[in-house]
């Protein structure tokens, strides 16, 4: 039982620390890198793999609140990087979609993050990146099904 305390306080001090870096990398990076704010990546990544989609499912699968997501979709759109359009199952709803514009600006960061990612870990075997890449998504498939009452697994 210590030794699962142990891993777990390592677990919780190392995601603090790897969001602590994330952020401090994005601000010290060029331009690809800060050209998009953590909110705006994650919405426009989940319309590039999703395609439109209405505000409420946007929020579900980023566990946000609709208002949140509603005031971060107003900042893309006065940018240009998604559009808005009735939904057409619900005319009171909106649906949203990202840009050309949108898309190539995602596109553009994640490139540089994988450029990143790839000179920080170029001393890693490529087993040990797909180690690490799959135990990122399980850990987010978990922390996800807790969050919305599921449960791991």
């Amino acid at each position: 039982m210590a030794d699962d305390d142990a891993a777990l306080g390592m677990i919780e001090t190392n995601v603090a620390m790897l969001m602590r870096l994330g952020e401090a990398t994005r601000r010290s990076s060029p331009r690809p890198h800060r050209a998009l704010d953590r909110a705006a990546y994650v919405i426009l990544r989940f319309l590039q793999e999703a395609g439109p989609q209405n505000v409420s499912a946007v929020a579900t699968r980023l566990n946000l609140d609709g208002s949140t997501v509603t005031r971060q979709v107003g900042a893309l759109h006065r940018d240009g990087l998604v559009e808005r359009s009735a939904d057409p199952e619900d005319g009171r709803g909106t649906v949203i979609a990202a840009t050309d514009k949108g898309l190539s600006q995602v596109d553009k960061v994640s490139q540089a993050r994988r450029e990143l990612y790839g000179s920080v870990l170029k001393d890693w075997s490529p087993k040990e990146r797909r180690e690490l890449a799959v135990t990122l998504e399980r850990l987010i498939h978990d922390m996800d099904a807790y969050l919305k009452g599921r449960g791991p697994g």
